[in-house]
């Protein structure tokens, strides 16, 4: 670093004079955001800006630099220019950088903190910095204390701390808590007090600090402990430390009272009186005692013994087990026994004055032998229990019994004591033979255990009882029984996968493996339904979809483990309730509707069909337009489209609506579907003849016009559409010198000039031309008149304008225009001559060729003047009345080849 500073400040004798090192102390919390200020360098170094002069002013401008970045570095930011020292990004963890107070190093610029602090709890982050230029130089160490807060909480090393304390622990006794509480914070920040949170009027907590200030929480015996009374205290310490707010944490502590020999064996009892007769066979049990200690473990055992005060007779007549207490006879008794023998027994317990009972043994003197009771057992018997299977058929052999008396003096008889399906009876033709069997069934859900006793008496009243227990084999007769046949479920569709549907239960009587139950599905149940064959939990694996199906119905079987197996037959049905997860379907996402133009209002237009496939209220569906509201409406129930106005094609040719259709889910879901509606054309306009704009107006036609020359047009247009706009042009009506000079074209109503004008065919010519649609049914025209006046210029206005006011004496023609057909000149009619060139043949078959030919060309003649009187009629027909030149009568004509 020195060499580097070297090189980088230049030669050593330059700045030698100058430069001095130079500590700075500052403080802060941990903790703090990032642009804290912490201390301004120039400021607190006295430099130039002491008087209100930034460093940044100064030439050469002062600068401050870290010198080198190390790991203190990443916690503070240096201004360079103004040396202010701020808090970085990364906060500060004063239990990160100090991990031990006493002589932790966090390496800073070039230096590190050390247990050189000014405090045994500081914590030092170390800077170096640089001040340069040269005239200004020094190597400034900068110590940040960092100053503890109370961010951290008391945490116990484990969460459940045991402590053994022994039951005559004196009070006062301490004991250490081997697991105190840590906290990483500092000073009164750390742990300072524990508590019991509850002491049992026993405990208490003391605290003790050593010499580097650990403290160590201590346990006190406040009273007397008694094992026997209470074994384990079960309690909470909490540790706080001294912060404001102060923070806790808490452990479990269970205390454990050890055990000591405290307690002695007791008898319950000072004497037992116990009687014997003296026929009693060896091993024959005479009594047990027995002590209790209420000490735990090796500190409770008990063994018995006779005390030295028994006679050595007495205890070679009577056993005494020194474990169980258990008194058993060991020598046959004799005319010489003792009829009374008094044992005093002792209970010795370790460490321990015995504990003394004495038992009075009486020993009745016999003076003849009791029946005899020999049983011979047919069924299965161990030890005295005889094992008998349920379901066994009535009258089962369970064995022979024969009685006798052993001195062959008395009579004997016998009889069956107890309660069950069983009877004693002779065995004939045998004496004191008798058979022991059963009445009825055995039902081991019933009854599993009959105890009865044979008794055998003489006729001097003596009894004996031989007790036989009768233990019932259970067998697998029962099948398991479900609780409900019926088995009636219900879940909402779109559940999750593997949902739970229901817990089966079926019980089943018998006992054992025989009576365990496992569940199955019938094979009618589809394949994602699951049924634990233990737990008989009813799964589904997979989606429901009630739209897809909605009941589902199967069999569940319960089988037990018998051999063999016995089941029983449940049925589930399952409804799958709606959930309004479909939206409202249009039949189709697009409808088109053809609607004939002036459609009355209100009419039925068509009919939206939409359907949802949800149920009840999920599935009502109400339809409404989005747009054009203002001219549609909709029947929601019916889904019937209608137009409240009459609608008009040359207004709007076609509309698009956008239909809505919203179920009655919550929340509800919508669908929307587009209807287009395209009105059809009908013949309701006439063609509009746009020119000539005026009845009154009149164009100007040279005689020197050749024919076939164009010389105007009529151009209307029809706001109709196809077959309703087709327009066809005709003249219904001429007036002029020669009318027939000019024709109209059907197709463009392009009028031309048909024959050459002659001097006398001046004037005003007036043509009434009628614009015709193609409608249907019926169509539509309108009339307009073309005047041409036909002079070699126009020299009186005025008389022009004034011939057109006149009302024109027009004849109208109602020929049908033929589009398709071409019009030709017509030939002349020679037929009408015929009869006199025939007549002039006969009467002068000799006549010159001159008088022929003059009848030729008379003939000629005439026929020109018959063609030309048939076309001026057609045009010369007086009208009775006035024309409406728009009001004529409208009739149908026949267009070919449009």
């Amino acid at each position: 670093h020195l060499l580097l500073f070297l090189l980088f400040v230049g030669p050593f004798n330059c700045f030698a004079s100058y430069s001095r090192a130079t500590e700075l102390f500052y403080s802060l919390n941990e903790g703090l955001p990032a642009g804290v200020l912490i201390g301004s360098l120039a400021r607190d170094l006295r430099l130039p800006t002491a008087s209100g002069q930034h460093p940044a002013s100064l030439q050469p401008p002062l600068s401050f630099t870290l010198a080198s970045h190390g790991l203190g570095g990443q916690y503070v930011q240096l201004d360079n220019r103004s040396g202010e020292l701020h808090t970085s990004a990364v906060e500060i963890d004063r239990e990160a950088l100090c991990v031990e107070s006493s002589g932790a190093t966090i390496f800073g610029g070039s230096a590190a903190v050390s247990s050189s602090s000014p405090s045994p709890e500081s914590c030092l982050l170390l800077l170096d910095v640089l001040v340069l230029p040269q005239e200004y130089f020094r190597l400034v160490k900068v110590k940040i204390a960092i100053r503890d807060v109370n961010d951290n909480a008391p945490r116990f090393p484990v969460p459940h701390i045991r402590l053994s304390v022994p039951e005559n622990a004196p009070v006062n006794t301490r004991l250490a808590i081997e697991h105190p509480a840590l906290d990483p914070d500092m000073g009164t920040n750390g742990v300072q007090t524990y508590r019991l949170r509850d002491n049992y009027g026993v405990f208490t907590l003391d605290v003790e600090e050593n010499e580097s200030g650990e403290r160590t929480p201590y346990l006190i015996v406040m009273g007397a402990l008694d094992r026997e009374t209470q074994d384990e205290y079960v309690t909470v310490i909490v540790a706080e430390d001294g912060g404001t707010p102060p923070l806790v944490g808490s452990a479990t502590l269970t205390i454990g009272i050890s055990d000591i020999n405290d307690n002695c064996p007791q008898f319950n009892d000072s004497q037992l009186n116990v009687t014997l007769y003296g026929n009693s066979s060896l091993g024959t049990h005479v009594a047990t005692v027995h002590a209790v200690d209420m000490d735990l473990g090796s500190n409770a055992q008990i063994t018995y013994s006779y005390s030295q005060k028994v006679p050595q007779p007495s205890r070679d007549l009577f056993h005494l087990n020194e474990s169980t207490g258990a008194i058993t006879l060991s020598t046959k008794v004799d005319g010489d026994t003792p009829r009374l023998h008094r044992l005093i027994i002792l209970g010795n317990g370790p460490g321990c004055i015995p504990a003394v009972i004495t038992v009075l043994v009486t020993i009745i003197k016999v003076m003849m032998r009791p029946p005899e009771v020999v049983p011979r057992f047919i069924a299965n018997e161990v030890e005295g229990v005889v094992y008998l299977k349920e379901l066994e058929p009535i009258n089962t052999p369970i064995a022979f019994f024969t009685i006798k008396d052993p001195d062959e003096k008395y009579k004997v008889s016998c009889y069956l004591d107890g309660d069950g399906p069983f009877r004693l009876s002779p065995y004939k033709p045998y004496n004191n033979e008798y058979l022991l069997e059963t009445t009825k069934p055995l039902d081991f859900e019933t009854q599993q255990l009959y105890e009865i006793s044979v008794v055998a008496w003489n006729s001097e009243g003596f009894h004996v009882k031989k007790v036989i227990k009768v233990q019932v084999v259970d067998d697998n007769d029962n099948a398991p029984v479900f609780s409900e046949q019926l088995i009636e479920l219900s879940i909402e569709e779109n559940n999750v996968p593997n949902a739970f549907l229901t817990k089966l239960h079926a019980t089943d009587a018998d006992s054992g493996e025989r009576g365990q139950v496992s569940y199955f599905l019938g094979p009618d149940a589809p394949s994602y339904f699951a049924l634990d064959k233990t737990t008989g939990v009813l799964t589904v694996s997979t989606q429901l979809d009630r739209e897809e199906k909605e009941k589902y119905r199967y069999t569940v079987k319960a089988v037990d483990s018998g051999f063999p197996p016995r089941e029983s037959i449940a049925t589930v049905t399952i409804t799958v309730l709606d959930k309004n997860d479909n939206s409202p379907r249009f039949i189709n996402k697009d409808f088109s509707f053809f609607v004939p133009e002036n459609f009355p209002g209100f009419g039925e237009i068509g009919v939206i069909s939409v359907t949802d496939a949800d149920a009840g209220q999920n599935g009502w569906v109400a339809l409404s337009v989005l747009n054009g509201s203002d001219i549609f409406v909709i029947d929601t129930g019916k889904g019937v489209l209608r137009a409240k106005v009459s609608l008009d094609r040359e207004q709007q040719s076609s509309y698009i609506l956008w239909i809505e259709a919203v179920d009655g889910g919550d929340p509800a879901l919508s669908s929307t579907a587009k209807i287009t509606i395209l009105l059809l054309d009908i013949n309701d306009n006439p063609p509009l003849v746009l020119f000539p704009q005026s009845n009154m107006s009149y164009l100007l036609v040279l005689p020197s016009t050749l024919p076939g020359s164009p010389i105007t047009e009529v151009y209307a247009v029809d706001k109709d559409t196809g077959m309703n706009a087709v327009i066809a042009y005709s003249i219904i009506g001429r007036r002029g010198p020669r009318p027939e000079s000019f024709r109209i074209d059907p197709k463009t109503g392009n009028i031309t000039l048909e024959e050459s004008l002659m001097q006398n065919d001046y004037g005003l010519y007036r043509l009434l031309v009628k614009v015709s649609d193609h409608g249907y049914p019926e169509p539509l025209h309108s009339t307009v008149m073309v005047n041409l006046f036909v002079n070699d210029t126009v020299s009186n206005e005025s008389y022009i304008e004034s011939l057109l006011r006149k009302e024109p004496d027009i004849s109208v023609e109602e020929k049908q225009p033929q589009i398709s057909i071409e019009p030709t000149h017509k030939k002349v009619e020679s037929a009408s001559c015929m009869p006199t060139l025939v007549a002039l043949s006969i009467i002068s078959l000799g006549s010159s060729a001159l008088v022929t030919g003059m009848g030729i060309y008379i003939c000629l003649r005439k026929g020109k003047k018959h063609h030309r009187a048939e076309e001026n009629l057609e045009v010369q027909i007086p009208l009775n009345g006035r024309i409406n030149l728009h009001m004529l009568e409208k009739k149908p004509m026949e267009i070919s080849n449009i």
